[in-house]
């Protein structure tokens, strides 16, 4: 798993590239546990390149999204592989997680 992080005024984007798996969530829960994620307004999660997803990969998106809340800030994944998105939707995370087809519909929310 390789995560690339491009940041503007008023969000960040990570995106995933290859297999978010037990190992590699630990890199991911990292990345969102420091502070200064806090001082954007949208956290944007590019899964273009995300090709598989475990319980643990979506683990520490659902234990973040409070803290996020909390602060008012947007966690929006886009760009998701229908397979990825199955996941989401099978577990009902797609009505606690707001996910969209393109990176122009992202960064519109």
């Amino acid at each position: 798993m390789k995560i690339t992080q491009q940041a503007t005024d008023t969000s960040l984007t990570l995106s995933l590239d290859g297999e978010l798996d037990a190992s590699s969530s630990v890199i991911l829960d990292t990345e969102l546990s420091k502070p200064e994620v806090l001082d954007y307004q949208k956290i944007l999660i590019d899964c273009q390149r995300l090709n598989y997803i475990s319980s643990a990969g979506l683990g520490v998106f659902i234990s973040h999204l409070q803290r996020l809340q909390d602060a008012n800030v947007k966690l929006i994944f886009y760009n998701m592989q229908e397979k990825v998105h199955n996941v989401f939707e099978i577990l009902g995370l797609d009505s606690l997680m707001t996910i969209v087809p393109t990176q122009a519909e992202a960064v519109a929310i």
